[in-house]
């Protein structure tokens, strides 16, 4: 089975728990809604691609701590696009969460996901509570505070941001935690792959500061110019587009240069670069190779 193969099964199990009988139909309807159809799935991709560079020995607990990463950046999505955030009208090209369906249930959806991160991965960690211990102190450092996705929202509340503090933990803490985690479910030190997840995680929010600036809502698959609107930090309107694309070239050379010695490197840093690609809107250049 192939990657996104493993990761939609993955979901899709730990899904079958949140809707088992007893349940509020609504609520579970709509934590599916944010859940599927796919989008890009980078996260969990990267989660799997690492531990398959370090010799993956466990699929199941990759397959757990990949479902988990993906679980908790959809909630964060439903959160983000909320009124008093983004106010977002659309995601993945479907109305946002909190327009289908309201905006108490997309507050639940969002945190009945986040719980259902940690379900889905204790049950598969069960077998390796070794590997258990050390894959829920990444992922749980990925989505609280100090440094998680949590703090990178609540920087938008701030009156003063520092733009790679709150790139760091918005969107670098959970890149960061999806190379961690592969490596970690792998029986590998985790400690090694922090830089490369960063590195990516940076690069990934300047792309989508990029496709906000620069993209049609068609392509994004989202609403777009919120930034601008809503004076949020992005690097396009804070360094300028040609700037912004420039850094993200560097970035990803960084993150392909940061890979740790493993059997699968090689390979790891060739999908880094041609994963990049994909990341800017169509009308931008990005010639990292």
């Amino acid at each position: 089975m192939d990657a996104i193969g493993r990761i939609e099964k993955a979901l899709s199990a730990a899904l079958a728990v949140a809707e088992g009988a007893g349940r509020p139909p609504r609520l579970a309807e709509a934590m599916r809604y944010a859940v599927f159809p796919r989008g890009a799935r980078v996260r969990p991709r990267l989660c799997l691609a690492v531990a398959m560079a370090c010799g993956e020995d466990v699929p199941e607990l990759t397959d757990a701590a990949a479902a988990a990463i993906e679980l908790l950046h959809c909630a964060s999505l439903v959160h983000d696009d909320l009124p008093c955030f983004d106010d977002a009208a659309t995601r993945r090209g479907k109305p946002a969460l909190h327009v289908a369906f309201g905006e108490p249930l997309a507050v639940l959806a969002g945190d009945a996901l986040i719980v259902l991160a940690f379900q889905a991965l204790a049950r598969a960690g069960a077998a390796e509570p070794a590997r258990l211990v050390t894959l829920l102190g990444i992922i749980g450092d990925a989505v609280g505070m100090p440094f998680g996705i949590a703090a990178g929202q609540a920087w938008e509340c701030e009156p003063r941001v520092d733009l790679g503090a709150y790139q760091r933990a918005k969107t670098g803490s959970l890149f960061a935690a999806a190379c961690m985690a592969g490596a970690a479910a792998a029986g590998m030190p985790a400690a090694p792959w922090r830089a490369v997840g960063e590195k990516l995680g940076e690069a990934y929010q300047v792309a989508d500061d990029l496709r906000d600036a620069a993209a049609d809502e068609a392509e994004a698959g989202k609403t777009t110019g919120r930034d601008a609107v809503l004076g949020r930090p992005s690097a396009a309107l804070t360094l300028g587009i040609p700037a912004a694309v420039r850094h993200l070239e560097d970035l990803v050379g960084d993150a392909a240069a940061a890979v740790p010695d493993c059997p699968g490197r090689g390979a790891l840093e060739t999908l880094i670069l041609v994963e990049a690609r994909r990341l800017v809107p169509k009308s931008l250049a990005l010639t990292a190779a």
